[in-house]
């Protein structure tokens, strides 16, 4: 095991800093982070801005006023070592004469993993792999996500009552939580490549699913309907609004009334006459979503909860009761004892105006 300095465990947490400024605008690539050093002092510094443009490592080597030469370069990923829309990172390092290279961890992306450690060895860089770790990984769940399970980061968000509710039975829901709660779902939104949502919450709410803070992000996330059997009409606001919108169905005859640039209309398998929740996020996951944010009614949500799809939740309970004539977070029709219940591990409690923030994930079960 590599011994580390508390020097080391400065630079690249200042990496982590730096790789966090591209959390609304770097997928779907990873965030990245890097930091140049010599003698103990940071001499360039950078962090990956948004696919196409130049990776973290090279904004650190253009950053600098001075020679790199004997330099460690601190770094939240492996470096690349392959021709993609930029040049590989590795080759500039060589060049700019880098003697160490740290890195948290391994890139698991095929066209990389281990691929730029060994070209920097091979130039005789001392290269160390390891530290920060599960931090880097945290940092890039969705990307690590997509790359090792074949399907995105799945979040799923809930503004409810305190007891519970999240609508009413006829469906009036707007609104449950304050406004700070809502600003606080636009940063959920800017930072995931997809928003997801069932027929019935386009239907009842008619949501636009969009970004509406600018200064988050200037790209909409796609946008993606899951409506078995197309009932939703194609005047809904979640067609009328800049980005891509997908809706995934098992009978496309109605296809054509979704003649709209932006709108397409994916069929999938049918398990039970509904869309294949699994195959879904296979193909957002192909189409290289890391993050999706689910925003749905109990229908969904549930169907997600019991097969185990739900990585996070976020949930914004407001400080009021809304009583008997009501729905639910979950529909859960299968669970009809105690033992079925999800347990949840608690990171996060915090205000967000006068709501309470929940972020939790589902425990495994056994």
């Amino acid at each position: 095991m590599a011994n580390y300095t508390l020097a080391d465990q400065k630079f690249m947490a200042r990496a982590m800093r730096l790789a966090r400024k591209g959390k609304y605008s770097a997928h779907p690539n990873p965030q990245v982070g890097a930091v140049l050093v010599v003698d103990n002092q940071i001499i360039g510094e950078g962090w990956h801005h948004q696919a196409g443009l130049p990776h973290a490592e090279i904004n650190a080597l253009e950053s600098i006023t001075q020679s790199s030469n004997g330099a460690t370069l601190y770094v939240t990923l492996e470096p690349c070592a392959h021709e993609g829309k930029t040049g590989p990172c590795c080759k500039a390092l060589v060049e700019a004469n880098i003697a160490r290279v740290i890195i948290a961890c391994q890139d698991p992306f095929e066209e990389v993993a281990g691929k730029g450690i060994a070209m920097l060895r091979a130039a005789g860089i001392e290269v160390m792999v390891g530290l920060m770790e599960a931090e880097a990984r945290l940092l890039n769940r969705g990307f690590f996500s997509r790359i090792e399970r074949k399907r995105p980061f799945v979040c799923l968000k809930i503004a409810t009552s305190m007891d519970g509710a999240i609508a009413m039975k006829n469906g009036e829901s707007q609104w449950i939580t304050g406004e700070h709660a809502r600003a606080d779902v636009q940063k959920l939104r800017a930072q995931s490549g997809a928003i997801m949502t069932g027929s019935g919450t386009v239907l009842n709410d008619n949501p636009a699913l969009t970004v509406r803070d600018d200064s988050l992000t200037k790209n909409q996330p796609l946008r993606v309907i899951l409506d078995s059997q197309l009932n939703i009409s194609p005047s809904a606001k979640i067609f009328q609004n800049k980005g891509k919108t997908w809706v995934f169905c098992v009978d496309d005859q109605n296809s054509n009334k979704f003649d709209i640039s932006g709108t397409k209309i994916i069929k999938t398998a049918s398990t039970d006459n509904r869309v294949d929740i699994q195959e879904v996020l296979e193909i957002l996951a192909i189409n290289e979503i890391n993050n999706l944010l689910i925003e749905a009614g109990p229908v969904l949500a549930g169907a997600m909860l019991m097969n185990s799809l739900i990585d996070e939740l976020v949930i914004y309970q407001a400080p009021h009761i809304m009583g008997s004539e009501v729905q639910s977070m979950f529909y859960t029709p299968a669970w009809t004892s105690l033992m079925n219940k999800q347990e949840l591990i608690i990171s996060e409690v915090r205000k967000v105006g006068q709501d309470i923030k929940i972020v939790a994930k589902p425990k495994k079960r056994v």
